[in-house]
């Protein structure tokens, strides 16, 4: 220890903010590159779950370069199997540790190759991401130590992936306790604020008439009242823009929606349609 302070870190005017959303996370690449088209440049990026991936990449070069390089993650990812294995080996796999169906290195290669082994606070452009800490029942925001870990503890998602170990603790994927992380933008002194979003929040819900919809009609109530709660409580002198994602609605109903997860054939047609919508927005703003 040197006994010295840390250099002040810049004001923050503008955040970009990426929430959850699993394959929807394709989305969020078309609204990036809009966004730069758009000359519109964050001081600050915070990200969720796959928003966390996006967010972390971004940061690295926030740049179109960055943006093309993410169009090529999202559409080869079915090659480079990050959800992997054959219904056996999901079997096999979830038999033998009794928590998850997918080991979680291929998602660990393919950030150590898009991101290597850099830490968070040496990124060019701010940039944090939240986890749920299993021990302390708590969102955990990661703005130092190796990127890598914290966006594999950030996409964690239970049941398909494993806790996370990080420092001593455990975690699970960040969607759990802040899917739209906008609170922490505010928090952390941001005036405008793109909410980089793909749940289709304004398609309305229906009451759940299986028993496999349950969790997630109950998992989207709580997702969708927080960012409600969110945008309601912005202070006085901050905006926030709800980019829309163009997405076609997602069949919730029947058990293929339990495979979509691993469903990226659309991903270059929802990234394709986010960038024109979010065009299309942004054009509108007022200046």
């Amino acid at each position: 220890m040197t006994g010295e302070s840390e250099p002040p870190r810049p004001a923050i005017h503008t955040a970009f903010v990426l929430g959850g959303g699993g394959v929807l996370g394709a989305c969020e690449v078309g609204m990036l590159r809009a966004l730069l088209e758009a000359g519109i440049v964050p001081d600050l990026v915070l990200g969720t779950s796959v928003g966390a991936i996006n967010g972390a990449v971004f940061a690295a070069e926030p740049s179109l370069d960055s943006v093309e390089r993410l169009e090529k993650v999202w559409t080869e990812l079915d090659a480079r199997g990050v959800f992997e294995g054959s219904l056996f080996t999901r079997i096999g796999t979830a038999v033998r540790t009794r928590t998850h169906l997918h080991s979680n290195e291929p998602l660990r290669q393919m950030l150590v190759d898009a991101l290597g082994d850099v830490p968070i606070e040496e990124l060019p452009l701010r940039f944090e991401c939240v986890a749920a800490c299993i021990e302390r029942a708590a969102e955990t925001w990661f703005a130092k130590g190796p990127v890598t870990d914290a966006v594999l503890a950030s996409c964690a998602v239970p049941g398909l992936l494993p806790a996370v170990e990080v420092d001593g603790e455990h975690y699970f994927d960040g969607g759990l306790v802040d899917s739209v992380p906008l609170g922490r933008a505010v928090e952390l002194g941001a005036r405008r604020i793109f909410v980089l979003h793909v749940g289709r929040v304004e398609r309305a819900l229906t009451v759940p008439r299986q028993p496999w919809e349950v969790a997630a009609v109950a998992f989207e109530i709580s997702r969708r009242h927080r960012l409600s709660r969110a945008l309601a409580d912005l202070p006085p002198g901050v905006a926030a823009h709800l980019l829309p994602s163009g997405s076609a609605p997602v069949d919730t109903t029947g058990v293929s929606s339990y495979l979509r997860y691993r469903d990226y054939s659309r991903a270059h047609r929802r990234i394709e349609d986010a960038y024109r919508v979010c065009t299309d927005y942004l054009e509108s703003m007022p200046s």
